[in-house]
């Protein structure tokens, strides 16, 4: 009985893990500087599900990592437009975006 048990259980541990998925994107997220970089990789990876997120400053890109059974986009951009970045469709709002440091201002 212990054996049937414990292989139910190992089963449907796997089932489970199959089912999760790590997802790969890339979304335009608005910033100027190594502050603005800090920030927005820091409010990404504050969301629970986010294995790894890197703005380039450059392209004005985020390449984020995540695991689609704890968050998804939308989420995340959310999370950095509350900090003052817009983020794909995402738009920060006035009040967010008025706290930023003056070198981290990039609307025009």
């Amino acid at each position: 009985m212990k054996k049937t048990i414990i292989t139910f259980v190992a089963v449907a541990a796997i089932s489970m893990a199959a089912q999760a998925k790590t997802v790969k994107t890339t979304f335009k997220v608005g910033g100027q500087c190594e502050l603005c970089e800090k920030r927005i990789e820091k409010a990404a990876k504050e969301v629970k599900g986010v294995v790894a997120a890197s703005w380039n400053q450059r392209t004005k890109k985020l390449d984020l990592t995540y695991d689609n059974k704890q968050t998804d986009v939308k989420t995340v951009q959310k999370a950095i437009a509350a900090v003052g970045h817009d983020a794909g469709p995402v738009k920060a709002s006035d009040a967010a975006y008025n706290k930023l440091h003056g070198c981290c201002k990039y609307r025009q």
